[in-house]
């Protein structure tokens, strides 16, 4: 490869349309612009969604109501044929697979698979939806159907633009359940009266002590001086 040999891509260079070279050429005299008339004209020409004075086309439309259509999903459509001649026994079928096997293209919300066609193989299916059909076919087949739960949105949270972003994303933790009240405590019995006890016998008044004895002469006495 040299850059002589470089060239354009064929049709991305064209002879330019030359105008007023005699009648013969097929854009003589009026150059293809016809008689008279403003759009003949030197600069002439309407607006677009002029319509020559009558009412226009957008506003002959009514604008009341509300339309899905910017909001409607999108989901790329598989058949069973198409299974059938791309995978081999014991595949799993899912976007990612589907898309490697160039069944689907493009963007899309999910994957649905319709039942147009036989399929003999025993094969895993991952989709977000499956026709009646095409799941009764492959059941019979031996294979498993299963369907992509839709995740949780909570509130004031923004759902996912596609189907790879909501994967991205952990799913919402399930909400914990709440605790049961705990059992009201009984009330404990009242204690029993204890039996009265039987009142004590009167003490007996104790006798009266004697008076002691008058202590005795202290032994010894002093000798009383002689006179």
């Amino acid at each position: 490869m040299r850059l002589n040999n470089l060239k354009p891509r064929p049709g991305a260079k064209h002879r330019i349309k030359r105008l007023g070279n005699g009648e013969s050429s097929g854009l003589g005299k009026t150059c293809g612009r016809g008689h008279k008339g403003q759009k003949s004209r030197s600069g002439g020409g309407v607006r677009i969604g002029f319509e020559g004075g009558q009412m226009p086309i957008f506003r002959r439309l009514p604008k009341k109501g509300f339309s899905n259509v910017r909001f409607a999903k999108v989901f790329a459509i598989a058949n069973l044929s198409d299974l059938e001649s791309r995978f081999n026994d014991g595949d799993t079928v899912n976007e990612e697979t589907l898309r490697a096997a160039g069944v689907i293209n493009g963007r899309c919300d999910g994957v649905k698979i319709l039942g147009s066609g036989e399929i003999s193989k025993k094969l895993s299916v991952v989709a977000d939806k499956v026709s009646k059909s095409a799941q009764e076919k492959i059941e019979k087949a031996g294979g498993s159907v299963s369907l992509i739960e839709k995740p949780v949105r909570e509130k004031g949270v923004k759902a996912p633009k596609n189907q790879e972003e909501a994967k991205k994303k952990p799913a919402a933790p399930a909400a914990e359940a709440a605790p049961e009240p705990e059992a009201a405590p009984e009330p404990e019995a009242a204690p029993e009266p204890e039996a009265a006890s039987e009142p004590e016998a009167a003490s007996e008044p104790e006798a009266a002590s004697e008076p002691e004895a008058a202590p005795e002469a202290a032994e010894g006495e002093e000798d009383q001086p002689e006179a």
